[in-house]
């Protein structure tokens, strides 16, 4: 008998070990962000409007985003995942995300990060920006923050 619960300890405990390692790889962290309007002077700020939201959740390196935005004057023609140097200051392109081609939709996309990029990430220099057209030099933008 206690040869039996030795052997059935035996096998238990390595599945366990892994659930719990596996458990411990899955760990998540959520962004969210306000998708705002981004007149780039005064003689835009009447072409550009808008509102939405967005979320990111990280899983491991990959990074999943979804959102929505509305009320945009003209159709979004392209969203962007953008690196800044600091959070409020728009940088270089990481990548593009799928965005819905009218004055209101949706944003998503899903995007393998370097660990240079997860940092920046935590450290709030990640944004998303909705192009349009009549703003293409953006119409949203959202830094994606804890």
């Amino acid at each position: 008998m206690a040869g039996n619960r030795m052997r059935t300890a035996a096998a238990v405990v390595p599945g366990l070990l892994w659930l719990a390692l596996s458990a411990a790889g899955q760990s998540q962290e959520t962004y969210k962000g306000r998708l705002f309007c981004v007149p780039s002077d005064t003689t835009t700020r009447a072409e550009i409007t808008g509102t939405g939201s967005t979320s990111a959740v990280l899983s491991g390196t990959k990074l999943s985003i979804t959102g929505s935005f509305e009320g945009l004057h003209t159709a979004a023609t392209s969203a962007r995942l953008g690196q800044g140097l600091v959070t409020g200051v728009t940088g270089s392109t990481i990548a593009d995300l799928t965005v819905t081609k009218a004055v209101s939709g949706m944003v998503s996309g899903s995007v393998d990060l370097t660990p240079e990029q997860v940092e920046s990430l935590r450290k709030g220099k990640l944004y998303i920006q909705i192009y349009s057209e009549k703003a293409p030099d953006g119409n949203l933008r959202a830094w994606l923050l804890r």
